[in-house]
């Protein structure tokens, strides 16, 4: 497993290196720039870098969408203006947090915003069988990884087998996260909720994608990997990772 995960980590480090960073397309600029957003996913933008994340996920006008994990929905709303009238936004909620009040105000926020844009659907689905009722061009998960390493059993063996199915071929699975630390592999997803990118690739890989992009715009340097992602210090402004997945 070491020699795989070492093997993994140098792929990672080529594909890097040879993917240039362009400037976000002017849709999704425009989409990050819509004054109807919520003031506090606005204050976040500097550090989530919306339009630029979006565009390595290949997310455009026409495009459909699944938004899994998508919290009070931040992407779900940027991903809505970007794929216009023509496009669809899914935004998955795993049915198993469905009764939970902690995240009952997350699921209204979703809710309030679909019901004024017919773009947008907010789907309570058990997401390691189905992420989306029709094929999609992109999945798209940002900070929620880790967590699949906490559902029951390997959770995240079914969840990436159900973003395969949903995808159209040549679909992307996008994947943010919080970055641990070397040698931690999946071992600190409930504690400080990081995990090792080469542990990602080696299990997303495993359900039949092929890594095709990383990103290191949302990184940094001075985030030790040591602390909790909601220790006041690093919250909000964590060393994160971008993966980009192919289909075949």
């Amino acid at each position: 497993m070491k020699t795989r995960r070492l093997l993994v980590a140098a792929a990672i480090a080529v594909v890097c290196a040879g993917a240039a960073l362009a400037a976000p397309p002017a849709y999704l600029v425009t989409a990050v720039a819509d004054p109807s957003r919520p003031a506090d996913d606005i204050k976040r933008d500097a550090d989530r870098k919306p339009a630029e994340t979006l565009a390595i996920a290949g997310v455009k006008p026409g495009s459909t969408v699944v938004d899994l994990l998508p919290g009070a929905g931040y992407f779900t709303r940027i991903m809505s203006n970007a794929v216009g009238p023509n496009g669809h936004v899914y935004a998955a909620v795993p049915s198993v947090l469905a009764d939970n009040p902690r995240v009952a105000p997350a699921i209204a926020a979703l809710k309030a915003f679909a019901a004024g844009h017919a773009n947008t659907e907010v789907l309570i689905e058990d997401i390691s069988a189905r992420l989306a009722p029709t094929p999609v061009d992109v999945v798209f998960t940002a900070q929620n990884y880790h967590d699949f390493h906490n559902f029951p059993g390997e959770g995240w063996t079914a969840i990436n087998k159900a973003a395969y199915a949903a995808l159209k071929p040549g679909g992307i699975y996008l994947i943010v996260d919080h970055v641990g630390a070397a040698g931690t592999g999946a071992n600190q997803t409930k504690t400080l909720h990081r995990i090792e990118p080469s542990v990602i690739t080696a299990e997303v890989e495993a359900a039949g994608f092929r890594l095709v992009q990383t990103s290191e715009i949302l990184k940094n340097p001075a985030d030790d990997h040591i602390k909790s992602v909601f220790d006041p210090v690093i919250r909000g402004k964590t060393d994160q990772i971008i993966l980009k997945f192919k289909k075949a």
